[in-house]
């Protein structure tokens, strides 16, 4: 069985890179695949044809695509992804939030219109284009989201703060709207990949060939993640890493309460800092688990 076969997906970002992949792989499993790209540079200047040689990568191979090039980062270019899959396939089943650029560093060297765009792009790109698609997931009870996030926002790296608070903020998103769209069928899930691609490339000190990537860093290698994610019985609330043939999942813990009472000072936690910070009895906490319990 395909749970993919006739599912319309939409994939931004998918010109090329890891996006190109899941495009493609969708496809080649009978999806109706809605490719977006606006054809920038690595730090998000300009546009291009990008989707338009996926699209046709694709319906060469058989497969049914349209491009978008609209930009996720403006209201109305993210709109535009969604009706044109309406307008085309008639409905939205799967999305996959992939697109990204990277103006990288130091945070004492950083233009704060750098900051601006990466978390306009990541983040509200984001939000915009899941908002516009929500409506119709919601009413038809059914959906599948992917947040695409970064162990640069999950554990942090050097001359990256504007992507990594984007990427940190995929996951306080999906924590609120896998509650949210529970009841609805809609299971929403953060991808931190790794692969080689042009965005990798534009890190100092960082050799990539985006055309040729290496074999055991392709970004095909991430795209079975996404699959699992997106699939007829995929989880909700997950963080799923993947990249070079790897798979793991994290999730946020805490340790146990210290309740000091009503009258604590500062030199009373002070005593206990020891065990405030000992995370070694931790357990994994979430708002989903939460909800689950009840």
């Amino acid at each position: 069985m395909n749970d993919f076969d006739g599912k319309v997906v939409i994939v931004t970002g998918a010109g090329g890179g890891l996006g190109k992949a899941h495009a493609l792989e969708f496809a080649r499993r009978g999806a109706k695949v809605v490719v977006n790209d606006l054809g920038g540079s690595g730090d998000g200047v300009g546009s291009g044809d990008a989707a338009d040689l996926v699209v046709s990568e694709i319906l060469e191979a058989g497969g049914e695509a349209i491009a978008n090039k609209a930009s996720v980062a403006d209201k109305a270019g993210a709109q535009s992804i969604i009706d044109d899959a309406l307008n085309a396939f008639g409905t939205i089943d799967i999305l996959v939030n992939n697109a990204g650029i990277l103006r990288d560093k130091s945070f004492k060297n950083m233009d704060m219109n750098d900051w601006d765009i990466v978390v306009d792009v990541h983040l509200n790109g984001t939000a915009y284009v899941t908002k516009a698609a929500w409506p119709i997931m919601y009413e038809k009870n059914y959906g599948r989201i992917v947040l695409t996030s970064s162990v640069s926002g999950i554990y942090g790296n050097f001359g990256q703060a504007n992507y990594g608070a984007a990427k940190m903020g995929m996951l306080g998103m999906m924590n609120v709207l896998c509650i949210e769209g529970l009841s609805k069928n809609i299971k929403v899930n953060v991808l931190a990949p790794a692969a080689e691609t042009r965005l990798i490339g534009t890190i100092p000190g960082v050799e990539v060939n985006p055309d040729n990537p290496a074999e055991e860093r392709h970004p095909q290698l991430v795209t079975p993640s996404v699959l699992l994610m997106c699939d007829d019985d995929a989880p909700t609330g997950r963080v799923i890493h993947a990249g070079n043939g790897e798979f793991y999942s994290s999730a946020i813990f805490s340790n146990q309460h210290i309740n000091l009472g009503k009258d604590v000072t500062y030199e009373d936690l002070l005593e206990r800092k020891e065990q405030l910070l000992d995370m070694s009895n931790g357990a994994e906490t979430s708002g989903l688990l939460n909800l689950l319990k009840k």
